[in-house]
């Protein structure tokens, strides 16, 4: 096996992930070998002698060192005197930014999406779209042929928000999108939602 990677499962038994029994008989020989290089390999811990007592002495040197973090860091009283009149100012700022930080910020205007709508209809003579972007009018949005026979489509730019809708087919039957997750409309029919 020299020069050649072990088989994946070889791999994972060398992990302890399988054991020789679960491999298949067919690797159970280049398990075994694998088994044997391991038990081989020198695996005694190494060492670097004198390494750790240069880093504890480093870490002494830097610990009594000043630096200008640990004199940042380091407490101390500091004594303040303040004169009431040099207070003013102070708070006529600080009442300025509680108020312009309490104003809304403005809301940016949602950009409309321009939305496909599809159904696959082979026996329509004519499907619509209605919607709550239409007022719900049947005739306001006809979908037309694609060159897919029995597929109608419609595009349209809607503004961004829930839009609920269904295609009317043949003027008569109301078909929820498959394609679009739906609700209950209340009136035993399902309408299919829209998210932009």
């Amino acid at each position: 096996m020299s020069g050649k990677d072990f088989h994946p499962q070889v791999k994972q038994l060398l992990d302890g992930e399988l054991s020789l029994a679960d491999l298949p008989s067919a690797l159970r020989a280049e398990g075994e070998e694998a088994l044997r290089l391991l038990a081989v390999v020198d695996r005694e811990p190494v060492t670097f002698p004198g390494l750790e007592t240069r880093v504890l002495a480093e870490l002494r040197r830097r610990a009594d060192s000043p630096s200008w973090w640990r004199r940042l860091v380091t407490p101390r009283e500091v004594r303040l005197r303040v004169r009431p009149w040099t207070l003013v100012p102070a708070f006529a700022a600080a009442l300025a930014l509680v108020l312009f930080l309490a104003q809304p910020a403005p809301t940016p205007a949602a950009s409309p999406v321009t939305v496909r709508f599809v159904l696959f209809a082979p026996d329509a003579q004519q499907v619509s779209l209605a919607g709550t972007f239409n007022q719900w009018d049947p005739a306001a949005t006809p979908l037309v042929r694609t060159g897919t026979p029995g597929v109608w489509s419609a595009t349209l730019t809607l503004p961004a928000g829930q839009h609920q809708y269904a295609f009317v087919v043949d003027g008569a039957r109301w078909v929820a999108d498959p394609g679009a997750p739906a609700v209950d409309d209340g009136f035993g029919r399902r309408n299919s939602v829209l998210s932009l």
